[in-house]
């Protein structure tokens, strides 16, 4: 009787055990998408990320002043050196 139990339970099919992701791969699927964007000079003559468009706006003197929008860091909009 026992044999023929054995017999039924090594004749049903098994899935396969997948093996465990390493740490490295698990933590490659979790990260942010990354954000498409450009490296610019800034007018302080620090490199700055932005992601928005670069529009020209008037200072406070009048002049046209060429400035990046949605930037990382401190200052969401920085001059630009030309």
């Amino acid at each position: 009787m026992k044999t023929l139990i054995l017999a039924a339970l090594f004749s049903l099919p098994v899935a396969p055990i997948a093996p465990p992701q390493p740490a490295a791969v698990r933590e490659h699927r979790a990260q942010k998408p990354a954000q498409h964007g450009r490296w610019y000079m800034a007018e302080t003559g620090h490199a700055v990320f932005c992601v928005g468009p670069v529009v020209t706006v008037p200072d406070h003197d009048g002049n046209l002043l060429h400035v990046a929008t949605v930037c990382a860091g401190a200052d969401p909009v920085v001059a630009l050196h030309d």
